[in-house]
């Protein structure tokens, strides 16, 4: 049975704008001051005044199939078509607006390559204001190989707190039942098609859906925007529904394949095509002993630029100048492809930025860039006027 949470508690973002809309109202319950609860794992309580003065708490990523290849040396970022973020101190706060968490909602149960049942779940925040609200389906990384949805809980919360309903899904991986892309793409729609279908039981408006990922969340999510419409990764229930999305927020996921350590010193490079790796098991199947390093048809098939076209939902793309993990250029070449096909793209460098949180190779500061004021309220201001 889905676990029902409810966390309230008094005070202000970080922003400190005080901005108030129909998606921001904080409850009459919330401004008497009730305790915050927090939505993940047991119940942890503290006073209103404790959730304001601190940052929302989050879980640490853990990390998936042994350690990537971390690279020593990176190529300058182009940022000449680019936005540029510097990061500063000020991180987002939680604790303005009521939000009603909906913990373990199993939204599909496909059978895995190995022939076996698994459950798919959803954690699901719903902000306790009035009238249907925009969902936003959240996508973990993990390197295609493990996708823990409790994850980077202070930036869902945060979004959630702005008046979206977010979903943080798990999706099969390479060490869940041998999954590719393609089924990592046929679960994040199959989620959509979900929530869309249970729209009146969580609140939300079923014309205005994004998607928004990190790392291999960040390349589903870009997959999952890009093939609108095709057939060809609609599987499981609610066929009826659409998983059409209007917005698609990619956080330094990777696109290309065989680039993906492109902007990096040549060991790096030669581990990230490395025959059997995490991006071969992807593209190829689990067990593969081949390689991404060429741009094969399988591998064309398995990059979100294939699929571009002017009717390409809006696009906001972020890379950190400093990632050692995915080559900044993967998101600037698909956001020139966006471009050159007519689609609204936008691409964000956060200046001297790593790979989101980098806390299990032993940096537990790199997330406080993603986590910072202007990171965040770029992602928000993105989603206001996209889904508005």
């Amino acid at each position: 049975m889905p676990e029902q949470v409810t966390s309230a508690a008094a005070g202000r973002n970080a922003t400190g704008s005080g901005r108030k809309s129909r998606r921001t109202q904080v409850s009459a319950a919330v401004a008497a001051g009730l305790a915050l609860a927090l939505s993940v794992g047991p119940v942890v309580t503290a006073s209103a005044a404790e959730a304001t003065l601190s940052a929302c708490l989050d879980n640490p990523p853990t990390p998936a199939g042994g350690q990537p290849p971390v690279a020593q040396t990176i190529k300058p970022s182009n940022t000449s078509t680019s936005t540029v973020i510097t990061p500063t101190d000020e991180q987002i706060q939680c604790g303005r607006t009521e939000l009603t968490t909906y913990n373990n909602v199993v939204y599909s149960t496909p059978t895995t390559a190995s022939g076996t049942e698994t459950q798919l779940m959803a954690d699901i925040q719903v902000p306790a204001t009035s009238g249907k609200k925009p969902l936003v389906i959240y996508l973990t990384g993990g390197g295609f190989m493990a996708s823990n949805r409790t994850e980077n809980l202070s930036q869902r919360t945060y979004v959630a707190e702005q008046g979206y309903v977010v979903a943080s899904i798990s999706y099969r991986t390479v060490l869940n039942g041998g999954a590719t892309y393609e089924q990592g793409v046929e679960d994040v729609k199959a989620a959509i098609r979900y929530l869309r279908a249970h729209a009146d039981e969580y609140g939300i408006d079923t014309s205005q859906v994004a998607v928004w990922g990190q790392s291999a969340g960040g390349y589903l999510a870009a997959m999952t925007g890009v093939t609108n419409g095709l057939k060809k990764f609609e599987e499981g229930d609610h066929l009826d529904q659409s998983s059409s999305v209007q917005a698609v927020i990619d956080e330094f996921g990777p696109a290309n394949l065989s680039t993906t350590g492109s902007d990096y010193d040549q060991a790096t490079y030669e581990a990230n095509i490395a025959p059997g790796n995490n991006l071969a098991q992807y593209v190829y199947g689990a067990g593969t002993t081949k390689s991404v390093a060429t741009y094969t048809s399988k591998v064309a098939a398995a990059d979100p630029a294939t699929y571009a076209s002017k009717n390409s939902p809006a696009f906001a793309l972020f890379h950190g100048s400093a990632d050692q993990l995915v080559s900044p250029s993967q998101t600037l070449k698909l956001s020139d492809k966006l471009k050159a096909k007519g689609a609204d793209a936008t691409r964000y460098v956060v200046e001297g930025a790593n790979h989101g949180d980098m806390a299990f190779m032993g940096n537990t500061e790199s997330v406080k860039d993603w986590s910072s004021v202007p990171v965040m309220n770029a992602i928000t201001g993105f989603l206001d006027e996209k889904l508005d």
